[in-house]
């Protein structure tokens, strides 16, 4: 059951409740579950949650659109999202900066399979990333 407690450290870890998923990564790895198992219960994980939050931001824009839309900067900011959204999505790795850019993905409408692979991807190199460290 280690598998299942870092599944939800993870999951938890990519909401907006603060907590770090890599150090129950690593204490996972020091208490003996397998570098594979572990990274596919962290990954497994921390992407569900940053599938749930697209989402949310996705629910979020259909309730404030027509705010975004009639503003200036609304607009200005939906556009730049749009443009640099996927290059944004490289940072959604980091620490407290990068799970709010998953919500904005859904607000801006990114293509979710597209935010799947390049934030998923992001999350499994970070994990693959702490097990170099071990």
């Amino acid at each position: 059951m280690p598998e299942l407690a870092l599944f939800f450290s993870a999951f938890l870890a990519a909401t907006v409740v603060p907590f770090s998923s890599e150090v129950a990564f690593l204490l996972a790895l020091e208490n003996g579950i397998t570098i594979p198992h572990a990274m596919i219960a962290a990954s497994s994980g921390n992407i569900l949650a940053i599938i749930i939050n697209y989402f949310l931001g996705y629910w979020l824009y259909e309730k404030t659109k027509t705010k975004l839309n009639s503003s200036k900067v609304g607009k200005k900011s939906l556009a730049c999202g749009s443009r640099y959204g996927y290059v944004t999505l490289v940072f959604s790795w980091l620490p407290i900066i990068g799970d709010p850019l998953t919500l904005v993905a859904g607000v801006v409408r990114l293509n979710f399979v597209m935010f799947v692979i390049i934030a998923g991807l992001m999350r499994i190199a970070r994990y693959y990333f702490l097990t170099l460290v071990v």
